[in-house]
């Protein structure tokens, strides 16, 4: 089974699309978050992501997600500071953080191989523009 790790700058932000990714995919997709920082201000701390990544690796391998660019420097730390068979396991979606992990989610939970989940994620769209909305 893939796992997911939710990488955000707010705790808060990453808690409720867990549970939201979460109701979807059921009880079978293990969800991790590493949001904010160890004090509890927005940010991203790459000892927590490595701290995720170890509670949701598995056989199935890891999917990480994050919200913002500025996310992916302290991913590439993490990614630096796990053992080489954990690296191996874990891939990086460039998708959108909320839709990703929601079609991430629903793949991990069927079975899908860590390719697929990943190709979820990152095929994943934002939604649409309403009509009425300035262009």
């Amino acid at each position: 089974m893939v796992n997911l790790v939710l990488v955000s700058h707010s705790l808060e932000l990453a808690e409720g699309l867990r549970t939201m990714a979460g109701q979807m995919a059921g009880d079978t997709v293990r969800i991790e978050v590493a949001a904010g920082t160890p004090d509890g201000r927005l940010g991203t701390s790459a000892p927590m992501i490595v701290d995720a990544i170890h509670r949701a690796d598995g056989d199935g391998g890891v999917l990480v997600l994050l919200d913002l660019g500025s996310a992916a420097m302290s991913i590439e730390m993490a990614l630096e500071d796990l053992e080489p068979e954990v690296r191996g396991r874990v891939a990086v979606s460039g998708g959108p953080l909320v839709e990703g992990a929601i079609a991430a989610a629903v793949q991990a939970s069927v079975g899908a191989t860590l390719t697929e989940v990943t190709a979820a994620a990152d095929g994943a769209s934002a939604m649409p523009k309403l009509p009425g909305a300035p262009s």
